[in-house]
């Protein structure tokens, strides 16, 4: 009998049954992108909603240190706006909530999950452009009101000029109040601009999530 070359992909048996045409032990390499593909979007929603979790949590220290100051004359009015829109607050919430949820559907990702942490996230996404606006007309408004202060100073200066010295200390409370003030308003505008990114980010992964589902793929 003169042997047939048969190649690595495919076997072909004959048995009593007719011929059959096993299936190659290799692995489809569709499927195992497709597991990859799944394992890689699992991973990053874990590290998108703790990240989500971090920025809320910053957000919600600094309105909690900025609403428990005593009244700091001349710069009231510079994050009493910020403290009323309630963003500090219900905009760490909506934060806090919508990562954890993240997680949840991450491990279990059924259609109302899905549904859930998708309008969560486009609800952080508002929060969190409504924030960066509010804290950066707040920021704008840190230089006046730390020139009115200091101009106020002068004043007194010259009308005290016992005082001097003491006065000279005061004026410069006016430069480091604004820079505390910068500093904590800067960070929270970071954390705000990076919940944006990572809740847009959290909703799209969500949308698709919420297609597949629906095709049942």
């Amino acid at each position: 009998m003169i042997p047939q070359v048969v190649t690595n992909e495919t076997i072909t048996t004959l048995s009593p049954n007719g011929i059959n045409f096993p299936q190659t032990d290799e692995p489809q390499p569709t499927q195992q992108r497709q597991d990859s593909l799944k394992k890689h979007l699992k991973a990053e929603i874990k590290v998108i909603a703790a990240i989500q979790i971090m920025c809320a949590v910053t957000v919600l220290a600094l309105g909690v240190i900025l609403a428990s100051v005593p009244p700091v004359p001349y710069f009231n009015s510079v994050f009493s706006v910020l403290l009323k829109s309630g963003y500090p607050f219900i905009g760490a919430l909506f934060f806090i909530v919508s990562g954890i949820l993240s997680i949840i559907t991450e491990r279990k990702s059924t259609k109302p999950l899905v549904n859930g942490s998708l309008t969560l996230n486009i609800l952080s996404v508002s929060f969190a452009s409504m924030g960066i606006v509010i804290i950066s007309v707040s920021l704008a408004g840190l230089h006046p009101a730390s020139k009115q202060c200091k101009q106020n100073k002068d004043l007194s200066l010259t009308e005290y000029e016992y005082y001097q010295t003491f006065y000279k200390s005061d004026w410069s409370q006016c430069a480091v109040t604004m820079s505390v003030l910068a500093g904590a308003l800067s960070v929270m505008l970071i954390s705000s601009v990076l919940e944006f990114g990572l809740a847009l980010l959290s909703a799209m992964l969500w949308l698709r999530e919420r297609v597949v589902i629906s095709l049942g793929i």
